[in-house]
């Protein structure tokens, strides 16, 4: 009988000032944390489709008056030569769980440029043998994209010590200390291969984006998920049983 009264007794909302203060602080930040991974799920919507419209669109040849560089990720269509000596190896770079690089090379094209070229991925299983990088021969006719800085996407180690022989070992693109290395003015823009048929090209299956516009939205109704959990513990946790006086004064009367 006394329990049957105690989980009827009427319950009142009166959360303490330590559970109002642990409350308001926390459900700020988690709002805030969703609202901002949603800002980045529009930013990188919005990469994404630029990057699937230029890649649509028709390569661009190389304007030979025009060196400035082209926009992120616009296919161009390059004539020139690959030179046999500046290859730069992209170190610690996996396919497939295996070991390997990326090959970069310098490209003189046809209106004098000078361009980093990512030839694509090779295995390198055994670093105590040397790694052997063959180079096409003749006049080449390529398909590229022009890439990103380093600094605005993925960030790697630094470049290797200046002394070492060709092909030269890096861990971090820095177009800088390339044109150190290699002695030519390399355009302060780079670009990959997307011909797989090419003979230029090695392993083109290029990493697609570090994280993707619905992987940011899915972070953002995680945070949201945890504000609501926040609130409704707010609120159980507030609830209180109902003070029913003192009985005494009834038995009185």
């Amino acid at each position: 009988m006394i329990m049957s009264e105690t989980g009827d007794r009427a319950r009142r909302f009166a959360p303490g000032l330590g559970l109002w203060v642990f409350t308001l602080s926390l459900l700020p930040l988690l709002l805030g944390l969703g609202v901002w991974q949603l800002e980045r799920a529009v930013q990188k919507q919005a990469l994404e489709q630029q990057m699937q419209e230029r890649r649509q669109a028709p390569a661009l040849p190389l304007n030979p008056l025009d060196h400035s560089r082209p926009a992120n990720w616009q296919q161009l269509a390059l004539r020139g030569h690959f030179d046999r000596q500046r290859i730069w190896l992209l170190d610690n770079r996996t396919r497939d769980g295996a070991a390997g690089v990326e090959v970069l090379q310098a490209f003189r094209a046809d209106n004098g440029q000078w361009l980093l070229i990512n030839r694509g991925w090779t295995a390198w299983p055994d670093r105590r043998e040397a790694i052997h990088v063959s180079t096409p021969s003749g006049n080449q006719q390529l398909l590229v994209e022009a890439l990103p800085d380093p600094d605005s996407g993925f960030r790697l180690g630094d470049a290797g010590a200046s002394n070492q022989s060709w092909p030269r070992l890096i861990t971090r693109i820095n177009l800088n200390e390339l044109r150190q290395q290699g002695g030519v003015q390399l355009a302060e823009w780079r670009a990959r291969l997307l011909e797989p048929g090419s003979s230029a090209a090695l392993r083109l299956d290029w990493p697609a984006l570090p994280m993707s516009s619905s992987r940011h939205t899915g972070y953002a109704v995680q945070w949201f998920c945890l504000a609501g959990a926040l609130l409704i513990l707010f609120v159980w946790a507030g609830l209180r049983p109902e003070s029913r006086g003192n009985n005494n004064n009834d038995e009185h009367d």
